[in-house]
C-alpha cells in the first residue's frame, strides 16, 4: 500500500518477477488498504508508513482485523527506531527501509512470510542500544517523577494525608505510590527512606 502509483508498479514488478509472490491488490489510500484486504484476505501486506489520509502504522491494525492471519511488512523512510516500536506494536511483522536494496525487500517479505520478525539491519543494532540505554537509567533511578516527589516529602517527615493535600492526589494514592517507591528502591523503614534521599540530593532546595 503505496500513495505513489509508480512506486506500487515498480513493486509489483519487482515481486511478481521475483517468482515466489504474487500481487493480488494494491491501494494508495489507508481507506482503500482496508477494503482491498477485506476483499482478498492477503498473506503479506506490504504497507507504506506514509498514507494521504491516514499513516499506514495507525491503519495496520485496521487491515489486520480484516484478514488476522495476515503479516504486515512495513515499508518506511523513518529510520528513527521509535517509528520501529510503534509499527511493531500495530501489531506488524517487519520494518524495512525505502531506500533498501530490491533483494533486502525480497528477502525481508520472505522472512515474515516464514513468521520470523525482520528489522532493518541497522534499525535492529540502533534498538538494541537505544533499549539497552533506557534499562541502565531505568536500574540508576527507577522512580517516576511523582514517585520522586512523593518520596522527597516522606523523608521531610510529612504524613500520606499531608502528601495527598499537597500533591492534589487521594490518601490511597499516596499511600500506593509510598508501597511502590519501598518496593522499588528494596526499603524496609523510613530511616532507609531518608538515607536513599539523602544521597541522591532529593532534600535539596
Amino acid at each position: 500500500m503505496d500513495d505513489h502509483a509508480v512506486v506500487r508498479s515498480g513493486l509489483r514488478m519487482l515481486l511478481d518477477s521475483d517468482g515466489g509472490f504474487e500481487t493480488v491488490a494494491e491501494a494508495g489510500t489507508a481507506r482503500d488498504a482496508i477494503f482491498e484486504v477485506r476483499k482478498h484476505k492477503p498473506d503479506i501486506i506490504l504497507m507504506d508508513v506514509v498514507l494521504p489520509d491516514r499513516s499506514g502504522i495507525e491503519t495496520t491494525p485496521d487491515v489486520l482485523n480484516e484478514a488476522p492471519g495476515a503479516r504486515v511488512l512495513v515499508l518506511s523512510m523513518e529510520d528513527d527506531p521509535r517509528y520501529v516500536r510503534e509499527a511493531f506494536a500495530a501489531g506488524a511483522s517487519g520494518y524495512v527501509l525505502k531506500e533498501a536494496a530490491d533483494s533486502e525487500l525480497v528477502a525481508a517479505l520472505k522472512q515474515v512470510a516464514a513468521g520470523e520478525p525482520y528489522v532493518h539491519p541497522a534499525l535492529g543494532a540502533r534498538m538494541a542500544v537505544a533499549e539497552a540505554e533506557a534499562a541502565a537509567r531505568a536500574e540508576e533511578d527507577p522512580l517516576s517523577d511523582r514517585e520522586r516527589e512523593v518520596l522527597r516529602l516522606l523523608a521531610l517527615g510529612h504524613t500520606n494525608q499531608e502528601i495527598a493535600k499537597t500533591l492534589f492526589i487521594s490518601v490511597r494514592t499516596a499511600e500506593t505510590h509510598r508501597a511502590h517507591i519501598m518496593q522499588k528502591l528494596r526499603l524496609t523503614t523510613r530511616a532507609e527512606l531518608v538515607r536513599y534521599a539523602l544521597a541522591h540530593g532529593l532534600l535539596e532546595e
